[in-house]
């Protein structure tokens, strides 16, 4: 497969990330690396979506902190970066809501409607100009060069991060490539592009737990988004996937990232992080990056806290 024809993919990962550990943004990197190996997809962007905090669960810290942490986390990747969206509203946000949201707002962005795993988009997100819609994102340099993802991530991006919060001003958008010939047929180049829930197998076995997740939320996460899901240390998620109907039914819109090399997702745990942190552990320092160890000393953070 081209480039172009490969399903171009932005991973969503949700949670308390309370705090984010070296092993949440390990989850991404294994996740990219093993989506391109399959051949049908490119890795544009990661999201991180942390959690609201009327989420109530017990030690969770402000999401200023959190967000903060986060931010500390990813200031050296080039494809993740951080959403507030789910902090800033009123109240809990649903998964569901999150990735709906997501959605929504790449379909202002691109003023193209998102494939889903079912029934793929036949509108390119960057498609045929709109008429008397001036082109954003132009440049006559180097026209002759083909349109690299990262590019694409790095527009898409810079622009989410400036509407993330707010309605954007206009009704539409539409992205030319630095790239792209802007003579007199101008070229845009055409892309299936598709948001997908990343997860660890711990979630994968939530979905199986009666009245934790509603059928519909299921229904549209699983169905009409897909999930990737990394394997923590000994998951079965064969037998998992297989406990659930739900997940039996879509079981072909979830991707199990397969890694012959013994990789430590034990390092996911962010229990595990505040442990080490209230009990003076130096084994932290294999949990969490040094930016965030910084952060969370520098703000009394876990120290006194339980759970």
């Amino acid at each position: 497969m081209t480039e172009n024809t490969k399903t171009h993919v932005i991973l969503l990962s949700c949670g308390s990330f309370n705090p984010i550990t070296k092993g949440h943004i390990h989850m991404f990197e294994k996740a990219r690396e093993y989506l391109h190996k399959t051949g049908r997809f490119i890795v544009i962007g990661g999201i991180i979506s942390p959690v609201h905090d009327s989420y109530g669960k017990p030690g969770l810290v402000s999401s200023r902190h959190r967000l903060t942490m986060c931010q500390l986390a990813v200031q050296s990747s080039d494809w993740i970066r951080v959403d507030p969206w789910e902090c800033y509203q009123d109240t809990w946000q649903t998964t569901c809501s999150v990735l709906e949201h997501h959605r929504d707002l790449m379909k202002r962005v691109t003023g193209c409607i998102l494939s889903n795993v079912n029934t793929p988009s036949t509108t390119p997100v960057i498609g045929q100009p709109q008429n008397q819609t001036t082109p954003i994102y132009q440049n006559h340099n180097n026209m002759n060069h083909s349109p690299t993802a990262i590019k694409l991530w790095g527009k898409i991006s810079e622009s989410l991060g400036k509407i993330c919060c707010v309605r954007p001003h206009i009704e539409r958008f539409t992205f030319v490539d630095e790239n792209a010939n802007l003579g007199t047929a101008m070229r845009y180049e055409e892309i299936e592009l598709r948001i997908l829930l990343l997860c660890g197998s711990d979630l994968l076995e939530s979905f199986c737990i009666p009245g934790l997740w509603k059928d519909s939320d299921m229904e549209v996460i699983v169905g009409d988004f897909g999930i990737v899901v990394v394997p923590r240390d000994g998951a079965d998620t064969e037998r998992i996937m297989n406990h659930s109907s739900i997940l039996r039914k879509y079981k072909d819109n979830i991707t199990v990232v397969k890694d012959a090399t013994n990789h430590p997702m034990a390092i996911v745990s962010s229990t595990k992080s505040r442990l080490a942190l209230q009990h003076g552990d130096g084994h932290v320092v294999d949990y969490l990056s040094q930016p965030v160890i910084d952060y969370i000393l520098q703000s009394q953070l876990y120290i006194n806290a339980s759970g």
